[in-house]
């Protein structure tokens, strides 16, 4: 379960976040506050793992706030000001959102931020596994997946698929661009068509991979990748 935070001074900007996170799954609303000193009172008792922050808010502004901040958890910032993106990178957001943002725009900041590499800062899930997601758009609805179960993707047409332990979930989309949202570090390509991840793999036979009862094919222009793996 993600636990996120609104700060924002304008009860429509809650409106509008929330609205956004109910589409997804596991996203659970800790707290509306509405200026910073609410939110510094309640991070001194609770924890959560993404605060969504406005900037230009009364009694202290957006990074003041998070400069009080001893160990902050991931911060997307939502403002309309521009002028002040060059700062929240230096502080180290995850991502900077301008008003009025739509939806697709909020799910690349979500995927952005939870979908970085593993050593960074994780999500406990309510059974204490530590775990790294993923949002998926399939059938006009919104798919939360563990990127550790995922075994391999395939590119089919216009169409991904993307194949995990428990289930396969199909996309429209290009395979490169789901590559851009997955750890570069823990998927190869192995293939002009599928990306693996080595972690999941059984063995090598020749121009063949073996993950569990799946066999992916090895393209020649992808073997000093396998070569690479090998080593």
């Amino acid at each position: 379960m993600i636990k996120y935070l609104i700060i924002d001074d304008e009860h429509i900007a809650h409106e509008i976040i929330k609205g956004y996170c109910d589409l997804l799954q596991n996203m659970q609303l800790e707290k509306n506050c509405y200026d910073g000193l609410e939110a510094f009172e309640y991070l001194n008792k609770n924890e959560v793992d993404l605060i969504f922050l406005d900037l230009n808010m009364p009694k202290l502004k957006g990074f003041d706030f998070l400069k009080t901040l001893k160990n902050p958890p991931k911060v997307i910032v939502t403002t309309a000001y521009k002028e002040f993106a060059l700062e929240g990178y230096e502080l180290n957001i995850s991502d900077y959102l301008l008003k009025p943002f739509g939806f697709d725009r909020f799910l690349k900041a979500i995927n952005k931020t939870f979908s970085t590499s593993l050593p960074e800062r994780t999500i406990v899930a309510q059974e204490d596994t530590v775990t790294n997601r993923i949002f998926l758009k399939s059938n006009k609805k919104h798919i939360q997946l563990e990127i550790d179960a995922i075994l391999y993707v395939e590119a089919s047409g216009n169409y991904v698929k993307v194949i995990s332990k428990n289930e396969t979930i199909t996309i429209r989309e290009k395979l490169s661009s789901v590559l851009e949202l997955l750890p570069k570090e823990i998927f190869l390509q192995v293939h002009k068509s599928f990306a693996v991840a080595p972690k999941h793999i059984k063995s090598i036979e020749g121009n063949r991979i073996f993950i569990e009862d799946y066999i992916i094919p090895i393209g020649k222009l992808y073997k000093t990748n396998i070569i690479k793996l090998l080593k």
